[in-house]
């Protein structure tokens, strides 16, 4: 996730900050009550599928299966391609219905060698990692004094000591915030440091990890060179730890002037084909109007992107396989969608709208499952007031996992193009404390998330897919004003 976000530009940091903004609201419930018992039908339907989904641990195994079978999976990569290639023919052979892929042209950045070292007052390596779309450095590295500024404002009031210099932004993650909105604020740094750095003439950026906790390990993330806005050269992006940060810091307040060499081979290739995966349960009487759910199969080219979000994939995935089993189609189609390219583009949500924007307005609801598959609360809607009441009653039906609240928030990253156009978004609400803990790092593995809390999030998605998909009426959306965007 760049978030999900991680795919940094300003679209998707506008999206960062709008999905964690909201957290809590008050609701006048406007759904009729013939609807509510309507609704309250389902659930022996829903409790069938959430027994089902906690009765083992299939979805943690096959998300075993994919992690450690594939890893890392960065766009452009052979790893992703083939762990597609591996999910079409599994989703298959689970008797899934119109099981295809579409193509995305998609960003293929690598991140080469990479190195960051201390070279006076004492010589010592730091954690470090290029941040995606950087460009490298000369085969032997830049070797300069670094500026430690605390935020972009400092930078500006001392922009004439940063010319020559490297520049490291040590903005501390926010604990007294919600976790999500702490990452509003500390990612702008990641994102757009490069470009303020080198409007003052710096030679290179190192940015403090966007994590509440470190053991040294770093977090990457993409950033984005904004040549469009003004000229500015391009100049390297990387991510060090919240411990050498400080330490850096430390030694300038103690008049030392800090020496690092920073060596990155980054390069951006040309772009690249890659796909978005489709699976549908078609359905019986409106099979024209669909309920998307997914998460993205891409990943950074650290960990193997287990939380991040090969997790939200394979729930979606198992979420459409468990209703199917029930026996029961479902009265309008249920896809699964899962994503390419959110970490460092978002091209398979724009491919996906784009080449399903004919029929966006019989798109129901689109759900996604990008910030870890961790212990569920409830889930979290965006769109309008009257179909926020609507999710309210099906939320009801979530009792039983003990997830059953409702609140304003999102859209997740792939959703947020359907959500623009006026299609209704749902999220999980996953305790998010130890997100950004393993956020984009090597840390991001299977052995972090608990397999049951997994079922859970199965659950949610397999519920309110299949109640959606069944209920009579819709789940009304909020008037899109841009006609711009209408078309």
């Amino acid at each position: 996730m760049e978030g999900g976000t991680d795919a940094i530009d300003p679209l998707t940091s506008a999206f960062c900050v709008s999905a964690c903004a909201s957290l809590c609201v008050s609701f006048i419930a406007a759904f009729p009550a013939y609807a509510q018992r309507s609704l309250e039908s389902h659930r022996p339907a829903a409790d069938q599928l959430i027994d089902a989904a906690l009765r083992d641990s299939a979805a943690y195994e096959r998300l075993g299966r994919l992690t450690d079978g594939f890893g890392a999976r960065p766009s452009g990569s052979q790893n992703l391609e083939r762990a597609i290639d591996w999910i079409v023919a599994e989703m298959k052979k689970d008797g899934l219905e119109n099981v295809h892929t579409e193509p995305v042209t998609v960003t293929h950045w690598v991140r080469g060698a990479e190195s960051a070292v201390m070279e006076k007052p004492a010589r010592m390596r730091l954690h470090m990692l290029g941040l995606g779309r950087s460009v490298g450095t000369p085969p032997g590295g830049i070797a300069a004094p670094v500026l430690v500024v605390r935020d972009f404002a400092e930078l500006r009031a001392r922009s004439a000591q940063a010319k020559g210099r490297i520049v490291v932004f040590n903005f501390p993650f926010d604990t007294a915030l919600h976790p999500f909105v702490a990452y509003g604020g500390a990612v702008q740094y990641r994102a757009y440091g490069v470009d303020s750095a080198a409007l003052v003439g710096a030679i290179a950026v190192l940015v403090r990890s966007a994590t509440p906790v470190s053991l040294q390990t770093p977090h990457t993330g993409g950033l984005s060179y904004a040549d469009t806005i003004r000229k500015v050269p391009r100049i390297p992006g990387a991510s060090i730890t919240p411990e050498d940060a400080e330490m850096l810091h430390r030694l300038q307040r103690r008049g030392e002037t800090p020496v690092v060499r920073l060596t990155m081979g980054a390069r951006t290739l040309p772009p690249a084909q890659s796909r978005n995966v489709i699976a549908e349960i078609r359905g019986s009487e409106r099979p024209d109007e669909v309920i998307v759910l997914g998460g993205h199969i891409d990943s950074w080219d650290v960990g193997t992107g287990a939380m991040d979000d090969a997790g939200g994939c394979v729930a979606a995935w198992e979420a459409l396989r468990l209703i199917k089993q029930s026996g029961v189609r479902p009265k309008r189609t249920i896809r699964v969608v899962l994503w390419t390219n959110e970490e460092i583009g978002l091209g398979g949500a724009f491919a996906y709208r784009d080449a399903h924007r004919a029929e966006l307005d019989r798109h129901i609801i689109a759900m996604e499952s990008d910030n870890g598959v961790f212990r569920p609360a409830g889930i979290m809607f965006a769109g309008s007031d009257q179909g926020l009441a609507v999710m309210r009653e099906v939320s009801h039906l979530l009792k039983r996992a003990g997830a059953d609240s409702i609140q304003a928030g999102g859209p997740e990253a792939d959703v947020w193009p359907l959500n623009t156009l006026g299609v209704p978004a749902v999220a999980i609400n996953v305790d998010p404390s130890r997100y950004f803990w393993y956020h984009h790092t090597e840390a991001d593995t299977i052995d972090k998330i608990n397999p049951r809390d997994m079922a859970l999030c199965v659950a949610i998605m397999a519920v309110v897919a299949n109640t959606v998909a069944n209920m009579e009426g819709s789940v009304p959306r909020a008037p899109v004003a841009d006609a711009d965007l209408r078309r």
